[in-house]
């Protein structure tokens, strides 16, 4: 069986859509690699590092990455599972016109300054939207086009997403704690023995996630799991089994912190995401 896989489901004069899937047999860094052009791309399952440089990158469902054209780049996955990833490729001139200048790099092809974005809930929920209805031929090519520039420009929106700044050494802690949460999103962690996995006290963890990704991180570990029900809840019938499986106390429990998060029911989103 191949390690990658890579399904087409929408190509247009205008742009790509397409659901990237990897066993994820490497642990440690691949071969060089090097997209032909840029690349949004979406985790939605599973967690991987991507290595540029000196710079590491934790890819899971929270962050948008940037595969910038004629950038080489290697992949690594220290957690067991494998990924799944939605990857957006848009024509250069709507890119531009999309994107914030300040994102983009002043001269040749069109290339994003920063390896990565934090996107927030809804953006996940409009990944999901486009990556279901497509799948299931349940979307017109131009309905799909306009959701796929909608999630875009969200996923760009200085105030609907953000980019994290801080010393690589504080990158690499928060990015440590990550894969700790990545390594099994259905624990009920507590914090000390996040901090003990990671080698720091938990105030100090707990400030520094904050300072980095300006959500605490038990919110951040929540929008995990309810990016994980995304995925899965074309698979459920019984939602109350979902909600368990990620480690809800119960349906009522699961169901409050999905409408909170993304602003309709798991019901809901199955109706508009044509599942059910």
């Amino acid at each position: 069986m191949s390690q990658f896989a890579a399904d087409m489901l929408l190509e247009t004069e205008s742009l790509s859509v397409q659901d990237v899937t990897c066993a994820g047999g490497c642990r440690h860094q691949s071969a060089a690699e090097c997209a032909a052009a840029t690349n949004l791309v979406f985790p939605y399952r599973g967690v991987f590092v991507r290595h540029v440089g000196q710079e590491d990158a934790v890819a899971e469902a929270n962050q948008l990455l940037f595969f910038n054209a004629g950038e080489e780049y290697r992949v690594s996955h220290p957690v067991e599972g494998g990924d799944a990833c939605l990857s957006l490729a848009i024509k250069e001139p709507l890119l531009e016109e999309l994107a914030p200048k300040d994102q983009l790099r002043r001269k040749g092809p069109v290339a994003f300054t920063r390896s990565r974005r934090r996107i927030d809930p809804r953006a996940q929920v409009l990944v999901a939207l486009l990556r279901h209805s497509l799948k299931r031929n349940a979307i017109e090519p131009l309905e799909a086009e306009t959701l796929t520039l909608t999630l875009v420009r969200r996923a760009l929106g200085e105030g609907t997403s953000h980019t994290a700044r801080a010393s690589m050494g504080r990158q690499k802690l928060v990015d440590r704690a990550k894969l700790v949460l990545s390594s099994d999103l259905s624990r009920r962690w507590t914090l000390a023995q996040i901090a003990a996995e990671v080698g720091v006290s938990p105030v100090y963890l707990t400030q520094v996630f904050q300072q980095v990704e300006a959500v605490p991180l038990s919110r951040y570990q929540l929008r995990l799991r309810l990016a994980r029900a995304l995925h899965l809840i074309g698979k459920y019938d019984d939602l109350t089994s979902l909600g368990l499986e990620l480690g809800f106390s119960s349906h009522s429990h699961f169901t409050a912190a999905f409408r909170q998060a993304f602003g309709r029911t798991p019901q809901d989103f199955q109706r508009a995401a044509r599942l059910k």
